[in-house]
């Protein structure tokens, strides 16, 4: 199967100063639609740096980035947002929600970008805020919401450009493990449904919920191994029992 996300020898240096940090000294990494990779590493082990690449939110210092055939590694700042927008959602630890904005207002943001009108703008939100068990929530703020239900809300928000991949970096750092077990299994069923999803993390447990784990150490993989037990990858009350 053609890789939905090809990297070769991908680099990024950043300048600090007198000093040069090799963030990403040289990684290599094929993934294919559909896939569900775990990213995991030490603090600077390079892992949200790859994330800031694969996420074209950063260019590389050198090498080469195939996002769906297309070589995205030189593409300027307008371009790379026009990329994000069609082919990746983003899901983060802190959620990353307008205050002031209803959870249909947050979810509907991105099709402002897209060139949607109002009307189908917010058809399209209530559907996929349904969908993440948030229909009777549509108008409520931010601070109205729990933590769980808050990252539902980013999750709908991903989701509504129906990108082909969606990244989450630490998606449950800032939940208790009864919400956690939730989200994860709203990502089971996304990817279920044929999303390609890259989780970064530094939980195990969350980890194992992933189809393949990439470690990284020191800007590059140490190990990309298959996780064959398909019982515990798709029984998260199993793995947090096993506590």
């Amino acid at each position: 199967m053609e890789a939905i996300i090809s990297v070769k020898d991908l680099k990024k240096t950043y300048i600090m100063g007198a000093e040069k940090v090799h963030a990403l000294s040289s990684v290599s990494v094929d993934i294919t639609s559909n896939e569900y990779v775990a990213l995991m590493g030490p603090s600077g082990s390079g892992k949200s740096t790859l994330m800031n690449l694969l996420g074209c939110l950063d260019t590389p210092t050198d090498g080469s980035y195939r996002l769906n055939g297309t070589d995205v590694s030189s593409m300027d700042d307008g371009e790379l947002a026009a990329v994000r927008n069609k082919e990746i959602g983003f899901v983060f630890q802190t959620f990353n929600l307008l205050p002031r904005l209803s959870a249909l207002d947050n979810v509907a943001l991105p099709l402002v970008y897209a060139g949607m009108s109002k009307a189908q703008r917010q058809e399209r939100a209530n559907d996929v805020l349904e969908a993440v068990g948030l229909g009777d929530r549509v108008h409520h703020k931010p601070n109205e919401l729990s933590g769980g239900q808050r990252q539902r809300v980013a999750i709908a928000r991903a989701l509504v450009n129906k990108p082909a991949i969606i990244l989450a970096d630490e998606p449950t750092g800032n939940l208790d493990t009864k919400t956690s077990i939730e989200i994860m299994e709203i990502f089971e069923k996304i990817h279920q449904q044929g999303n390609t999803i890259i989780l970064v993390t530094h939980e195990p447990d969350i980890a194992e919920h992933a189809h393949r784990i990439i470690r990284l150490r020191d800007g590059l993989v140490e190990t990309d191994i298959r996780n064959t037990d398909v019982r515990k990858a798709s029984d998260p009350e199993h793995r947090y029992n096993q506590k």
